[in-house]
């Protein structure tokens, strides 16, 4: 049993009497999958030691200045995380939290830094999904020619994984015929095409304004980029933080901090709720 069983059951009686469900989410989240956390440089040069031996760090290589200057290196990265998003099977945690989520009596929404793409392969509905930095798999055009963007469907990237380098060609804006980059807002990024993010956060906060007291679980998401983290506090009537490392609350009756790993935790929760 559980050092801190008693909040479990209590998180547990919280789920099971909410009305609406804002489930906010970040890198932690799809740790549990087998997909990397890129925690300081050392983490991402252990994961990509040919960009750490070209002295590339994380915001060198994910930005759209680097597809101008390493184009290969650049699609070599997004290639491989796109590939690696792709294959991955999204861990249990996602249809325990979507199996609460559809029993909302006022519905639920998703709001995640993370670009993977794995809630909507876990069977949420894409419209109730705001991924706050854009996705992998829809691209745009390097230079912004256009606000259209498209499905990264059918691109197949190749890459050398020893030397993150792609090998086949890649893709083209279809508008210009110039190179094109995945939709997600980068470092020191002026040419984001933001359109679809904007559209999705109008229908995030019309469901918000609508709702009158929102249950917020919070999986996974840290301090260093805490997008996810203000959104989520700022719309909870109650509060509950699952993080493996920095699962502390604010005090309060109505906010609860958890440690543990996503899937650990939320199937202890769905333990309790299932014997109920």
């Amino acid at each position: 049993m559980r050092s801190d069983q008693h909040k479990i059951e209590e998180a547990a009686d919280w789920v099971r009497n909410a009305r609406a469900l804002l489930i906010t989410a970040g890198a932690g989240m799809g740790v549990d999958s087998g997909l990397p956390d890129f925690r300081g440089s050392e983490g991402f040069w252990r994961a990509y030691p040919a960009l750490g031996a070209a002295g590339l760090n994380f915001q060198d290589i994910a930005s759209p200045q680097a597809f101008a200057s390493h184009p290969a290196l650049a699609w070599g990265f997004y290639g491989h995380r796109m590939a690696l998003y792709r294959r991955t099977q999204p861990h249990a945690g996602f249809e325990i939290l979507r199996r609460w989520a559809e029993g909302m009596p006022q519905g639920y929404r998703v709001y995640t830094s993370n670009v993977d793409g794995h809630f909507q392969r876990a069977g949420f509905t894409s419209e109730k999904v705001h991924e706050c930095h854009g996705s992998i798999h829809v691209l745009q055009c390097l230079q912004a020619c256009t606000e259209h963007t498209w499905s990264a469907d059918g691109f197949q990237p190749e890459v050398d994984e020893a030397k993150c380098k792609l090998l086949n060609d890649p893709p083209r804006c279809p508008h210009c015929g110039g190179a094109a980059r995945p939709n997600i807002l980068m470092f020191d990024d002026f040419s984001w095409v933001e359109t679809p993010t904007v559209e999705s956060r109008d229908r995030l906060d019309t469901w918000t304004r609508a709702c009158e007291t929102i249950l917020v679980i919070e999986v996974g998401a840290g301090t260093e980029i805490p997008t996810a983290r203000r959104f989520g506090e700022r719309h909870a009537a109650q509060f509950i933080r699952i993080n493996a490392r920095q699962a502390g609350v604010r005090g309060g009756k109505h906010n609860m901090g958890l440690a543990g790993t996503a899937l650990d935790t939320l199937a202890a929760i769905d333990s309790v709720m299932r014997r109920a």
